[in-house]
């Protein structure tokens, strides 16, 4: 019984030498973390297991541990987010080079003339077309001549040139002669702004500034308070005043500038607008931007024209579904 005994005070006395031994060696561990392994092989054994050492270097990490953790962590992060950047960088250059490929090889194509979609298109739905050039590059007029010639070429017949400072009435001259009730490349809906050129005999082409269009609200706001002080003479104003879409768009047929909707807008310069093109002329107008003038290519000119063709306008119809049960 007594043997008995003292074996368990030995397993008991073994399993504490082994709990110390454990504990000693985490708190050894905890100590020596913050430094570096050269460090701790140069110390010698017995000094790590003293109490005063252990103090310093609990001292030590408390004292350096967390910064320069910080800083190592930080590093890493900045080294990361630093190579993100750099292959997103790649990655968005690498796509703008194989877009800038794909369309120059298409221009080259479309100008070439393999494809005969492009030779042969309809352009029976494009009764009107407007082009806005910002008024900085609006000064090169070769290039706008130029543009005339492909889309007289192409068999464009109404054309609605824009700026928004009034740069094209000023520098190109058409030899303009105004266009009133002719048989011959007569304007839609009787615009009295409308001009024809004797360099383009079958292109009629009208001219546009920001001043059009501020004269043309202008002088259709006061025909319709003329036109309702006028119906309203014996009411002495008490009735309310209410216009209607319809009464502006009567105003400005009545002032002579309504002028044509154009079917499709092209847009020439580094905004990505109409530029104060007269709003009430674009309801249902397709609107392209085109880039700058200075870089304008056939070969885009009958790619936008070739979509336009092909792309389908429900505004205006009735679609009716039958439910069948």
């Amino acid at each position: 019984m007594m043997e008995q005994s003292v074996t368990y005070a030995n397993l008991d006395n073994t399993i504490e030498l082994k709990r110390k031994k454990k504990k000693k060696k985490s708190l050894r561990r905890e100590c020596l973390l913050p430094l570096s392994p050269l460090i701790l092989s140069l110390l010698p054994l017995q000094t790590l297991n003293k109490p005063w050492y252990r103090h310093l270097a609990n001292e030590f990490a408390r004292t350096f541990g967390s910064p320069f953790h910080r800083i190592q962590s930080s590093m890493i992060l900045k080294f990361i987010l630093g190579l993100f950047w750099y292959l997103l960088h790649i990655v968005v250059s690498l796509v703008h080079i194989w877009s800038y490929v794909i369309q120059q090889l298409r221009c080259y194509i479309i100008s070439s003339g393999l494809f005969a979609k492009y030779r042969n298109f309809s352009l029976s739905r494009l009764r009107y077309l407007a082009v806005v050039v910002d008024s900085q590059e609006a000064k090169h007029t070769a290039k706008i001549k130029q543009l005339l010639s492909w889309l007289s070429a192409i068999g464009v017949k109404h054309v609605a040139l824009y700026d928004a400072e009034g740069v094209l009435k000023k520098s190109i001259d058409f030899g303009q002669t105004r266009l009133r009730d002719r048989s011959a490349g007569t304007c839609l809906d009787g615009d009295v702004n409308c001009v024809t050129s004797r360099n383009y005999e079958e292109m009629s082409i009208e001219l546009l500034s920001f001043t059009d269009g501020k004269e043309g609200i202008a002088k259709a706001a006061s025909f319709l308070c003329s036109d309702h002080l006028k119906n309203d003479s014996d009411g002495c104003g008490r009735t309310e005043t209410l216009f209607t879409e319809a009464n502006m768009t009567k105003a400005l047929k009545a002032v002579g500038y309504y002028g044509p909707e154009p079917d499709l807008l092209l847009v020439y310069g580094l905004a990505r607008c109409h530029l104060g093109f007269p709003p009430w002329r674009l309801r249902y107008t397709e609107i392209m931007h085109m880039g700058p003038l200075k870089s304008m290519k056939y070969s885009a000119i009958v790619k936008a024209l070739y979509d336009f063709s092909k792309k389908y306008q429900n505004y205006g119809k009735t679609i009716c579904y039958f439910i069948c049960s």
